[in-house]
């Protein structure tokens, strides 16, 4: 038996209605953290650099960008913007249908 990549269990596991309620729920979250590691990585900065300019430990940044801290505080989000020379911008968009 074959077995499943990660991708193709989350397509099997969409179907489910519950499931997929509870995935788009969470999109701004991956929204953020997709953000956060893609400037970090664009602008060069080392997870261990980027929590040196925030005043935390490189575990801890890790920890953020895995989603381990599930809802990551506003300034939080502001203090590795601002250790990677950038800002926060927030849009609110209508909902799909």
């Amino acid at each position: 038996m074959k077995g499943r990549t990660l991708k193709e269990y989350i397509a099997e596991q969409m179907k489910d209605p519950e499931f997929k309620k509870a995935w788009d729920d969470l999109d701004p979250e991956f929204q953020v953290l997709k953000a956060m590691i893609k400037a970090r990585e664009k602008t060069g900065v080392s997870q261990a650099e980027l929590a040196r300019r925030v005043g935390t430990r490189q575990s801890v940044i890790s920890r953020l960008e895995r989603g381990g801290f599930s809802k990551a505080t506003l300034e939080t989000i502001k203090k590795v913007a601002d250790a990677l020379d950038m800002t926060v911008e927030i849009k609110l968009r209508h909902k799909r249908a």
